[in-house]
């Protein structure tokens, strides 16, 4: 404990750590202090049926995932996830688009062409979904008398602008984390809107087992160990990693090579789960779409279906699409994000091999026929975790809104984002000879 503090301690004496930790720190409260302001035009005393018609079902891990901004009519309430749709179709366009795939290769100034292409079209899906949400108040109990301008064009239109706006001063909150602060600013947006409704998940659990007599303490003491179990397999996806060995020709005085002579040997580290939380976080913005499009058609038979298997979140058919879809964007993520063939030329231009194989074309494909072999269990694993919330439940009969934290969504995220967050902070420790806040910074070796 005391090396413990003594680390924290550290941190505060790196002058550009703690300026990047503070403002870090400032960028969230600001996105949390925009979750509480309801929209001008709407009574905020008269959205308790708002908050209950989201309390379960997949608009409540919509709620989750603005920190309770969507139920709170905040101007905040369509959160990222118009930014995360849009990067999800920018990434799939990319595969057939010769200009995308052209702007991959123009390395740091195509990379800001496609972010600025994925910034408008978030703006076109928010002026979609931002009418769309301010009609569907009404599903969800809220009276006409909340709407104190009505629902005319006055408050329409000035509406609209103003959730858009929501949406993209979010999107500029986590890019200025990224560039600016620690972590994925993105992912920390999100994940800060699930931290901020875990309390109340527990205390509503808590109060299930113990005043309602439904299994005691002793069960709730059962729950939070099984959790940590859980955790604990969640960082041991997160950090297990496959090495391979590369060796290295000894450099002569000159700059040359000695013939026959080998250097020394290092490690290429293959992540089991290269793609991190952005499959869950692709997956669940596409599980959003059947059950809006089963309300769509909801006076035929198959409408009907998929509104009411869709919009349970713990059904069985919601969890298969679920963990299906996760697989396959674990594939496809993981293909765009780790390039073998580029790893294997700057290999091969630093003079490194792995034993066995001939380097060059024929390395690019051992090390893309590994990646396929461990990235199989990897996405296996990770759509297990995330499907688990909805065994739990069905098995030990315990609140939605707590089984939403055993694996899932909620639990995967807040554990991706919170190592790659301590990682980014253990490089600054370590580059200034102070002790990170990990043990060790190797990864855990998987055979």
């Amino acid at each position: 404990m005391k090396k413990f503090f003594e680390t924290i301690s550290n941190i505060w004496k790196i002058d550009e750590l703690r300026n990047r930790i503070i403002l870090t720190l400032g960028l969230l409260l600001v996105y949390r202090f925009g979750c509480q302001i309801v929209l001008p035009g709407i009574d905020s005393t008269q959205l308790a049926e708002l908050a209950s018609g989201t309390d379960s079902g997949i608009f409540g891990l919509l709620n989750a995932f603005t920190g309770g901004a969507f139920a709170n009519a905040s101007i905040f309430a369509l959160g990222i996830m118009p930014y995360i749709s849009a990067s999800i179709v920018v990434q799939l366009m990319s595969i057939a688009i010769p200009y995308l795939q052209k702007l991959d290769k123009e390395g740091e100034s195509g990379r800001k062409t496609k972010n600025q292409i994925t910034r408008w079209l978030t703006i076109g899906i928010c002026v979609v979904q931002a009418p769309a949400y301010l009609y569907g108040l009404e599903a969800f109990g809220v009276q006409d008398s909340a709407f104190v301008l009505g629902k005319g064009l006055d408050f329409m239109i000035p509406a609209v602008i103003i959730l858009v706006t929501g949406c993209v001063f979010a999107m500029w909150l986590g890019e200025k984390i990224t560039d600016k602060g620690i972590g994925n600013g993105i992912s920390l947006l999100i994940m800060i809107g699930i931290i901020a409704t875990m309390p109340q998940s527990f205390v509503q659990e808590f109060i299930s087992r113990t005043v309602d007599n439904n299994g005691g303490l002793m069960f709730i003491l059962i729950e939070v160990i099984l959790w940590f179990l859980v955790i604990l397999a969640s960082i041991l996806l997160v950090m297990a990693t496959r090495q391979i060995p590369v060796q290295y020709a000894r450099r002569t005085a000159s700059g040359g090579y000695e013939k026959n002579v080998m250097g020394s040997r290092q490690y290429i580290p293959l992540k089991l789960n290269a793609s991190g939380v952005m499959p869950i976080i692709f997956a669940q913005a596409i599980m959003f779409a059947p059950s809006l499009i089963g309300k769509t058609f909801n006076n035929t038979s198959a409408g009907q279906w998929m509104e009411v298997q869709f919009q349970d979140i713990f059904g069985l058919a919601y969890n298969l699409l679920f963990a299906f879809l996760i697989i396959v964007f674990t594939y496809f993520y993981t293909a765009i994000t780790v390039p073998t063939n580029k790893m294997a030329d700057d290999l091969k231009r630093s003079g490194g091999f792995i034993p066995g194989i001939r380097p060059g074309k024929e390395t690019g494909d051992f090390l893309d026929k590994i990646m396929s072999l461990i990235t199989l269990p990897g996405s296996v694993f990770l759509a297990l975790l995330a499907v688990l919330p909805a065994v739990v439940l069905k098995l030990m009969d315990i609140q939605a809104g707590w089984a939403m934290f055993y694996g899932g969504t909620s639990l995967l995220i807040m554990v991706g984002v919170a190592i790659d967050t301590v990682q980014q902070v253990n490089a600054y420790l370590l580059n200034r000879h102070y002790d990170g806040l990990m043990k060790t910074g190797k990864n855990r070796k998987v055979a």
